[in-house]
C-alpha cells in the first residue's frame, strides 16, 4: 500500500519562468510611462506649507486643518447615505423575490387573493370609486354644504353638482364661503351680496391646524415653522350650527349633512372646526379623503365627509390646474408645469414680481428659474430645480398660503337649473336677515389683507365636475401601489442599515448622474413641445441634491474673504 503524501507541493518556480515573468512586468511598466509622457501628466506637487515668513501662521494652518476635518465628515457622510440607498434597494428586491416565492409556494389560491387586493387598493384611488362615494354622499344628505375658496367662488362652484341637489326636491344647498381670510374686506362683501341672491351663503373661516385628542402630541422641525397664531380663530361657525339647527327644528328630525367641493376648498376642515377635534384626516396634498365618513356633531347633526369631486377634462387649463386632483410628487409632470403657466397667464404681472420679489422675466420657464435661484432649490452644480419649484407654487396657490381675489361678475345671470321658484325653495327654511347679520358681525371681527397685498386673478368661470359613474373617464391611476410604498417605507426607516462595499457606491454615483441627464433632456424636450410660453416644475427639496450642493459650497465659508491663500509666495 502506497504511503499518502504528507508535505503540500512547493510554490517555487523554475527559474526560467520567474525572469520571463518580471521581464514582462518590466516592459509594462515602461509602456505605461511612455504613455504617460504623450498625455503630458506630471506628478501632483507636493503642498509646500505655509511659508514662515507668513503672518499669523498657526491660525492659518488651524483653519487648514478645520477645512480638512469639515471635508472628511462630509465624505464619511454622503458615504454613509450611499450605504443606506443601497441598504434599501436590497432590502426591497429581498422582500420582493420573498413575495414572489410564497406566492409560488402556496399556489393559486394565495395568487389570486393577492390579486384581488391589490385591484381593491387601486379601486379605492380610482376617479370611479371617488364619484361612488360622491354619489352615496349626496343621496344620504338632507341638507348639502357646497364648500366654496373665497378667493375663486365662482371657479369653486360645479353646475352639475348643484342641479342635482335642487332636482332633488327634498334636499337644500347652502354655500360655504371658506379661506375668507384671504381676500380682502370689500371684496368679500361683493362676493356675499352675489352669492346669497341665489343660495344662502355662510362667510367661513375654519382652523387650520386641530389637535388630535387621540394621538401624542408630536414636536418636528416642520411644526416649528408654522405660524401657530393663525390657527386658533375660528369665525362661521356659530352661524353655520345655527342654520342646522333651525333646519332641525323644522324638520322634527335628525339631519344628515354631507360636505362637497373641489380639492383644497377646506371640505374636512369646516367638519373638523364644527366638531372642535381634528375628526377627519386633512392635509395640503390632493385628495386625502377617499371614501364617505361620518362624524357626530351632536345628537340630531351628522356631518358627512366625502372625496373631491372630479374636474371634467373638457374645463379650460387653468380650472384643471386648481380644481383637478395632480399627483404633484410624479416628477416633470406635464399638468404640473402647464397648470403653472395657466395660473400666471391670470394673475397681472407685477403684482406676481412683488409677492415672490424677483425682478421682471420674459416666460413662465424664466420665472420659474429666478424663483428657483431666489430659494436655493438647485440640482448638481448649481442648475436650477424648475420642476420642485413648479410643484411648490402650485401647492401655494390651492393651499391657504398665497392672497389672491377674482371679482364678481358684473351682471347677474340665473344658471338654466335655477329659476325664481327653485330659488325660494332653498331660502324657505332659513331665517335669512339672522344669516345676514351673523356674516355681518363676522367679516367686522376678522382682519383681513390689503387689497395692494392681494394679487388681482381672473376666474375661469364655473368648473364642470363628473358626478355619475359611467361619465368618468379612468385615466392612468395616478396613485397606483402608493398606499403599498408608504408601508413599505414606514418598515425600511425602523430597520437598520449596514454598510457596503466603496467599488459598488462609485458605480452607482455613475448611474446617479447619468439619470439626471437623461432627467434634463426629457425635461427640455417637453418644455420645447408648448406653444404660449415654456414652464418647468418644495412640499420638498430632494435630500441627495442638498447635499451635493453643501459639499459644492463647504469651503466658501464667511470667514474664507480673510483667509491665507496657499498659492501664493511671499518675497
Amino acid at each position: 500500500m502506497k504511503r499518502p503524501k504528507l508535505k503540500k507541493a512547493s510554490k517555487r518556480l523554475t527559474c526560467h519562468k520567474r525572469y520571463k515573468i518580471q521581464k514582462k512586468i518590466r516592459e509594462h511598466h515602461r509602456k505605461v510611462r511612455k504613455e504617460a509622457k504623450k498625455r503630458g501628466r506630471k506628478k501632483p506637487k507636493k503642498d509646500p506649507g505655509v511659508p514662515s515668513a507668513a503672518p499669523f501662521k498657526e491660525k492659518l494652518l488651524r483653519e487648514a486643518e478645520q477645512r480638512k476635518q469639515r471635508l472628511e465628515k462630509l465624505k464619511q457622510k454622503q458615504k454613509l447615505n450611499r450605504q443606506k440607498e443601497h441598504e434599501k434597494k436590497r432590502k426591497l428586491e429581498a422582500k420582493k423575490n420573498a413575495a414572489k416565492n410564497k406566492e409560488k409556494a402556496e399556489g393559486k389560491e394565495s395568487s389570486g387573493k393577492s390579486k384581488a387586493k391589490t385591484n381593491k387598493l387601486l379601486d379605492k384611488n380610482s376617479k370611479k370609486s371617488f364619484c361612488r362615494e360622491l354619489k352615496k354622499v349626496l343621496e344620504a344628505s338632507d341638507v348639502v354644504l357646497e364648500v366654496l375658496d373665497a378667493r375663486d367662488p365662482m371657479g369653486c362652484r360645479c353646475p352639475q353638482l348643484e342641479q342635482a341637489v335642487t332636482c332633488s326636491g327634498d334636499k337644500k344647498l347652502l354655500l360655504v364661503l371658506n379661506k375668507i381670510d384671504l381676500v380682502p374686506k370689500e371684496n368679500l362683501e361683493k362676493w356675499l351680496n352675489y352669492l346669497k341672491k341665489e343660495f344662502p351663503t355662510v362667510a367661513f373661516k375654519s382652523v387650520t391646524l386641530m389637535k388630535d385628542r387621540t394621538m401624542q402630541e408630536q414636536v418636528t422641525k416642520r411644526r416649528a415653522r408654522v405660524d401657530l397664531s393663525r390657527t386658533t380663530a375660528c369665525f362661521g361657525s356659530k352661524c353655520l350650527l345655527k342654520l342646522l339647527q333651525e333646519h332641525v327644528k323644522t324638520q322634527n328630525k335628525a339631519i344628515q349633512v354631507g360636505v362637497v367641493g373641489f380639492p383644497n376648498v377646506g371640505k374636512s376642515s369646516i367638519i373638523n372646526t364644527l366638531k372642535g377635534v381634528r375628526a377627519c384626516n386633512v392635509g395640503l396634498s390632493r385628495g386625502v379623503t377617499k371614501s364617505m365618513q361620518i362624524v357626530h356633531i351632536d345628537k340630531q347633526t351628522k356631518m358627512l365627509d366625502s372625496p373631491s369631486i372630479i374636474a371634467d377634462p373638457s374645463n379650460s387649463a387653468l380650472a384643471l390646474a386648481l380644481r383637478s386632483i395632480i399627483d404633484t410628487e410624479e416628477s416633470g409632470s406635464a399638468d404640473v408645469l402647464e397648470g403653472v403657466d395657466a395660473i400666471l397667464n391670470h394673475c397681472s404681472k407685477q403684482q406676481v414680481m412683488m409677492h415672490y420679489s424677483i425682478p421682471d422675466y420674459r416666460d413662465t420657464e424664466e420665472f420659474l428659474t429666478l424663483l428657483a435661484k431666489k430659494r436655493r432649490m438647485l440640482k448638481k452644480g448649481g442648475v436650477p430645480d424648475i420642476e420642485n419649484v413648479a410643484k411648490l407654487l402650485l401647492c401655494d396657490w390651492t393651499g391657504a398660503k398665497i392672497s389672491y381675489h377674482s371679482q364678481p361678475p358684473g351682471s347677474q345671470s340665473l344658471p338654466p337649473y335655477l329659476t325664481e321658484d327653485k330659488i325660494a325653495e332653498m331660502q324657505g327654511c332659513f331665517n335669512l336677515k339672522n344669516l345676514e347679520e351673523e356674516n355681518n358681525t363676522t367679516v367686522q371681527a376678522l382682519k383681513f389683507p390689503s387689497p395692494a397685498s392681494s394679487i388681482i386673478f381672473q376666474s375661469a368661470g364655473m368648473a364642470n365636475g363628473t358626478i355619475e359613474e359611467n361619465e368618468v373617464i379612468e385615466q392612468a391611476s395616478q396613485w397606483q401601489n402608493m398606499d403599498i410604498s408608504k408601508e413599505e417605507e414606514d418598515e425600511e426607516e425602523e430597520e437598520d442599515f449596514t454598510e457596503s462595499d466603496d467599488d459598488q457606491d462609485d458605480v452607482e454615483e455613475e448611474n446617479n448622474v447619468k439619470e439626471e441627464s437623461k432627467v434634463q433632456v426629457t425635461r427640455k424636450a417637453k418644455v420645447g413641445r408648448q406653444q404660449t410660453s415654456p414652464t418647468n416644475s418644495e412640499k420638498q427639496i430632494a435630500e441627495s441634491d442638498h447635499s451635493n450642493s453643501l459639499s459644492l459650497n463647504l469651503d466658501k465659508t464667511a470667514d474664507e474673504d480673510d483667509a491665507y491663500d496657499f498659492n501664493t509666495d511671499y518675497v
